[in-house]
């Protein structure tokens, strides 16, 4: 699938594109600002991952740069460069080539073409880690939001609150409550303007008036930065056995984020994406960020929605939501610096309760216990464990109840009987039509729904409880579609069992994979002939009647 392109921007991608970055920037800056590594490196990783994606991306309205799940990452990765290197300015080489790598994953993801997995993430999964990820931002910001630093991780933070209570600076939470007023007051008075341009505009400029001590960003150095080798050059090798996994970890989280965002895009314009396109580009844009000290993004929904609302509807206008924020970099930076700490945590705090699921949560005792409980765990393990160890644990528990349920299905759907007393087990449609003569000598097995180790004890079991004295036995797979190792070697060891046993073993397999499956290993002809294997029951009932004649 090829994005349109077009040579000029519309009028349209000018409004979006602007739009989206004068809602880009304050968000750039106190993603910056929470990663750890500047505001700077926010402001870098917007400008050089909004540019790149939009040109290499899949989806044509997205706006990227960096989000909350991604900052909470960027974060730890900052904290663990720190704690193995002893530093910031000795583990920065580290965190590059985490940023780097995780870059490099992503465009693995899309040449490998994994985007499509995205939609086998299941809700509960996915609901319970974005409610961690907010809660997380939520957590983090309660100490800048009061003039404090915030300690290195959640638990210290929940655990050194009685303490900070003491500590709070009432004009810093002032300034950081006013600002979340604002943000969510504002759009009453109008939409157009978005409201965390005006907090920002409004709070830093009653805070410069005030004179206030309170913690601001601070000196941001304006120009175009320059690229950061050498950092990487001074890595030890020591050090590299602690990149891997950090940066398997953004890239996974960054393309679940992205892919999210463009279905979000496909549902407003009504159009498609091409996933494994759009991994590819954040994957580049993610790298390139990565070589100039800017932290890591994804496709940003807040951004890409309100681009789309502003009429955005090409490429044209993540390029220049990227190139205002340029202009902004390069022009604005002493205005930029004297921005309260506690006004961009007043923006943080908003972005994670806008993250955190509501509805999820909401509907949490409407929804199957199984699925709450692995909402529940997942948002348990994304605060206080790990994020990528709270999805992966998420998904086996989630995998093993959703079988166990295909299981059980399958286990009550599954009908043994003789064809004599198919009118007790509901015969299917084209069985009423058998002679007489054969149902006193047939058992059949019926199997509706796939063949597979959630459901093979069942199946032995039933296959067990045909007498021994019965002269033929016809296996109806029609609503068998899928057939898994451990299905095929249970229909082996009972085909096996009832040959022993002089039973005549006939098969109805309509359905391509399991006959795929058994002819490949070499079951047909070696353990059933070809001329008891029947792609329709008619067929099957033909050869019946053969039989009932002998």
């Amino acid at each position: 699938m090829n994005i349109h392109f077009p040579v000029f921007p519309r009028k349209g991608d000018l409004y979006g594109g602007i739009t989206a970055g004068i809602v880009a920037l304050p968000l750039a800056l106190a993603f910056g600002v929470q990663s750890g590594l500047g505001a700077i490196a926010g402001l870098y990783g917007a400008i050089v991952l909004g540019i790149i994606a939009s040109l290499f991306g899949g989806t044509p309205t997205q706006i990227s740069g960096p989000t909350g799940p991604m900052t909470v990452v960027s974060a730890s990765v900052g904290m663990m460069a720190i704690q193995h290197a002893g530093s910031l300015e000795k583990g920065i080489g580290m965190i590059i080539i985490i940023f780097f790598l995780a870059g490099l994953f992503q465009i693995l993801f899309g040449v490998l073409r994994l985007g499509k997995y995205i939609r086998y993430i299941p809700y509960p999964v996915l609901s319970g880690f974005m409610s961690g990820i907010g809660v997380i931002i939520i957590i983090l910001q309660l100490f800048p939001m009061v003039g404090l630093t915030s300690p290195s991780s959640i638990i210290k933070t929940v655990g050194e609150i009685p303490e900070a209570i003491t500590s709070v600076s009432p004009l810093a939470l002032f300034f950081g409550l006013g600002t979340i007023a604002i943000i969510y007051l504002f759009p009453l008075l109008t939409k157009k303007i978005p409201g965390t341009l005006i907090a920002v505009i409004l709070m830093s400029a009653l805070a410069y008036l005030l004179k206030s001590d309170i913690p601001v960003i601070g000196d941001i150095k304006g120009g175009l930065p320059a690229i950061r080798i050498s950092e990487v050059l001074h890595l030890q090798w020591s050090q590299l056995s602690y990149v891997f996994f950090p940066a398997l970890t953004l890239a996974g989280l960054g393309a679940i984020d992205t892919l999210l965002t463009s279905v979000v895009a496909d549902n407003i314009t009504k159009t498609r994406h091409n996933s494994n396109r759009e991994l590819i580009g954040q994957g580049i844009g993610n790298m390139a960020a990565s070589l100039i000290g800017g932290i890591p993004g994804a496709g940003a929904t807040m951004r890409t929605v309100v681009n789309i609302r502003s009429g955005g509807t090409t490429a044209w206008s993540g390029l220049i939501h990227g190139f205002f924020l340029l202009i902004i970099l390069l022009g604005a930076g002493k205005l930029v610096s004297h921005i309260p700490l506690s006004v961009l945590a007043g923006i943080l705090l908003t972005v994670g309760i806008s993250i955190i699921d509501r509805k999820g949560l909401a509907d949490i005792r409407l929804i199957p216990r199984s699925d709450a409980v692995v909402l529940i765990l997942v948002l348990i393990l994304t605060v206080f464990v790990d994020l990528l160890q709270a999805v992966g644990i998420g998904m086996v528990i989630a995998s093993v109840l959703f079988m166990k349920r295909t299981g059980d299905m399958v286990e009550k759907n599954m009908k043994v009987a003789p064809l004599h007393e198919a009118d007790e087990e509901m015969p299917w449609d084209d069985e009423v039509e058998i002679s007489n003569c054969l149902k006193e000598q047939i058992y059949i097995v019926r199997l509706d729904g796939p063949l597979f180790f959630g459901s093979v004890n069942q199946f032995q079991y039933k296959i067990n409880s045909i007498p021994a004295k019965t002269d033929v036995v016809v296996i109806r797979m029609k609503k068998v579609p899928f057939i898994d190792q451990s299905g095929l070697y249970a229909l082996e060891s009972a085909i096996l069992d009832m040959t022993e046993k002089k039973i005549t073993v006939l098969l109805s397999m309509p359905q391509p994979q399991p006959a795929y499956m058994m002819r490949n290993n070499f079951m047909i002809p070696d353990l059933v002939s070809e001329d008891h294997v029947f792609s329709t029951f008619q067929g099957c009932a033909e050869r019946l009647k053969d039989f009932c004649q002998g």
